[in-house]
């Protein structure tokens, strides 16, 4: 079962249990979004898709962020011309679990909840090992003076 649904200006193909990224979406409160504008539904895997009117895709918002970097560089040689852009573009992940058409209903499986591992207790140093590890810090020598070559004496011509 697969559907092919447009969302932001792009086709993608779509299962129960999928999870795409879509151009950014705005969301409610509950995180549910629904993909009104399906362009083919298909009941079984081998089957191609037909056009349905009626049908509709149901998702729920897993993430939202901003993809990679992406540098823009304009460069115009000779002409000491050089413009560097970065540019990062927000998505929303979405899971998609329901596809619904012609009175069928097609869910995704339910999701299992992790459970939290509970935090381990830190282990304290005993004194006895605290006390030998500490290191006395001695003042450090002033560096010696070096010593000049001594001056030759200027000869003197004898006359």
């Amino acid at each position: 079962m697969y559907a092919v649904i447009r969302a932001g200006g792009k086709q993608y193909r779509v299962a129960p249990g999928d999870v795409i990224r879509v151009e950014k979406l705005a969301t409610g409160t509950d995180g549910q979004v629904e993909f009104g504008d399906v362009l083919a539904v298909s009941g079984n895997e081998g089957e191609i898709g037909k056009p349905q009117s009626e049908a509709h895709v149901t998702g729920q918002v897993v993430e939202e962020g901003r993809g990679a970097k992406v540098i823009v560089f304009h460069y115009k040689r000779k002409k000491q011309y050089k413009k560097l852009r970065g540019h990062r573009q927000p998505f929303t992940a979405v899971r998609i679990t329901e596809i619904a058409f012609d009175g069928q209903s097609f869910k995704a499986p339910q999701l299992e909840k992790k459970e939290a591992k509970p935090a381990k207790p830190k282990k304290a140093k005993p004194v006895a090992q605290a006390e030998e590890h500490e290191v006395e810090h001695k003042p450090k020598k002033a560096a010696a003076k070096k010593k000049s070559a001594p001056k030759k004496a200027a000869k003197k011509s004898a006359k």
